[in-house]
């Protein structure tokens, strides 16, 4: 059983991943909708610019397993 200290550290770790992926998508995703209603070749450039902010919840997911699985 996982001491809950880390647990909630685990639990804040990953929750702060998932906000900080949001937020970031949020005005990606709007600036992109706009270049790609008015220059529609640019979307797989847009696509990548919307995907980079997902590594935000891959690392606090993965600091969430380290801390609960007592890595370190």
């Amino acid at each position: 059983m996982a001491d809950p200290q880390l647990a909630l550290a685990a639990a804040i770790a990953i929750a702060g991943g998932l906000i900080g992926t949001g937020m970031a998508q949020q005005g990606i995703g709007a600036a992109g909708m706009g270049i790609i209603a008015e220059k529609p070749e640019k979307f797989g450039q847009v696509l990548v610019f919307f995907v980079i902010p997902e590594t935000l919840w891959i690392i606090g997911l993965v600091l969430g397993l380290i801390l609960l699985l007592n890595i370190l």
